[in-house]
């Protein structure tokens, strides 16, 4: 297998240090699709080919469990779904998979569309008082819809939230970086921080159960993970864990469909014009009226733009694995406990694949552009068993509140939009410049 010989391990180190989507850029672009990267007494088994995730997510996903960063992270996110494995990844699986079932999730439409309509009407409340920052407003819109759809509760009540996620995963890409070295009990800032909002998801979460418990059961996530303590016998441990997936679902379900929505903006502030086709589809799709689940399918290309601001920010970048046995990838041999990385932020720019991969464009998610490309070359929610299980709900959501705003919301920079005298709004994109928008007559 090709990659740099074990001398180079202080560099690899280096630039890992620095940055980890750094280090797999260089190797891919020195060794090709399959790379060995000596760490020490670690080897990491770099894989960037449609073929090799086929086989390790899906044809032998059985073989693979969670790997390097992803065990570390435990130490923050506890043993919720994000980081467990083997019958407890099953059984959590299997307790809130009915919450996810098409059906239901088409149920929950009229309530996202509400929150989407109250982030367009607070948007345009703010035209003229100087940058707004996205992220936090799609932190806020996301967290109101989880809310809603599924925990049954107001999260706003909770205006810690926000920030505690924040804190905690700040720790867990820490704990992921560092490889869990670092005792959590050395009194460093980012660490004070975590313990503190550790405890305040704790008790949050511990809130939204005793008030589950003492209502009448739902259908929502908190009522069937404590339907599904019930039955263990050490209650304790069947808390505990009940905790650390709440923390965790209410983490993942909110924060991964505000960073897309964020990117979102991001590539609209480099692409207005792609914002007027949003606006244009918009208008005649759904015009001042409510969607419908009918209506919500003729956003054709809103559908192609998020699906292009997946392919480029997918929501998780590297899925680390480790195999369980022995194995044989694309011919290259990897033995039993080796890391091995699949990185689909590199296998979706992988230029045979991809025309022009680099550059934002939503017609290659157009059917006829679509047709007969290799599926495996596209996991922006991961693939095989280990598929995201909220995928089409943050889909949906981020579909409605991009479809809503930009109904609703012109910006100025697209020739004949500018108005003299009209109140703007600037949204501060994350990672780009304000991009400045006016509301619609």
């Amino acid at each position: 297998m090709p990659g740099p010989s074990r001398l180079f391990t202080l560099p690899v180190l280096a630039r890992m240090v620095r940055s980890r989507l750094d280090v797999m850029v260089w190797a891919a672009g020195t060794y090709g699709d399959a790379v060995r990267l000596p760490l020490g007494p670690k080897t990491l088994h770099f894989f960037n080919h449609p073929d090799h995730a086929k086989h390790i997510l899906a044809d032998n996903a059985g073989n693979y469990t969670k790997g390097l960063g992803m065990i570390h992270a435990r130490r923050a996110l506890g043993d919720g779904l994000l980081t467990s494995d083997g019958e407890t990844w099953r059984n959590q699986r299997r307790a809130i998979q009915p919450v996810f079932q098409p059906k239901r999730i088409a149920g929950q439409l009229g309530a996202v569309h509400e929150e989407a309509e109250k982030l367009a009407a607070r948007l345009g409340a703010l035209a003229g008082r100087g940058p707004v920052d996205m992220r936090e407003e799609m932190t806020a819109f996301t967290l109101g819809v989880l809310g809603r759809t599924l925990v049954d509760a107001d999260l706003s009540e909770f205006a810690s939230l926000g920030a505690s996620f924040e804190a905690v995963q700040n720790q867990a890409m820490f704990d992921a970086i560092t490889l869990g070295t670092v005792p959590l009990w050395l009194p460093l800032p980012l660490q004070t921080r975590f313990r503190r909002a550790r405890r305040d998801l704790q008790r949050i979460v511990d809130r939204l159960a005793a008030d589950r418990a003492a209502g009448p059961a739902g259908d929502d996530i908190v009522s069937r993970l404590i339907e599904s303590v019930r039955h263990e016998a050490d209650q304790h441990a069947g808390r505990v864990r009940m905790r650390d997936e709440l923390v965790t679902l209410l983490l993942a379900g909110h924060e991964t469909t505000a960073s897309t929505l964020s990117w979102a903006f991001h590539l609209l502030d480099e692409h207005p014009g792609v914002w007027r086709q949003l606006h244009e589809e918009a208008v005649k799709v759904f015009g001042h009226g409510p969607l419908t689940v009918e209506s919500l399918h003729e956003l054709t290309y809103t559908t192609q733009v998020l699906n292009e601001v997946v392919r480029l920010y997918p929501p998780v970048w590297l899925l680390p694995r480790i195999a369980r046995e022995r194995d044989e990838i694309g011919g290259y041999r990897v033995g039993a406990g080796a890391d091995v990385l699949l990185c689909p932020y590199l296998l979706h720019r992988h230029p045979e694949f991809w025309a022009a991969p680099e550059r934002f464009d939503p017609q290659r998610f157009a059917p006829a552009a679509s047709a007969g490309r290799n599926r495996y070359a596209y996991i922006p929610f991961g693939a095989g068993p280990r598929f995201c299980v909220g995928n089409s709900l943050g889909m949906m959501e981020a579909t409605v509140v991009l479809a809503t705003l930009a109904r609703g919301l012109r910006l100025s920079k697209v020739p004949g939009y500018e108005v003299a005298g009209e109140a703007m709004l600037t949204l501060r994109i994350r990672g780009g410049l304000p991009m400045t928008v006016r509301r619609v007559s």
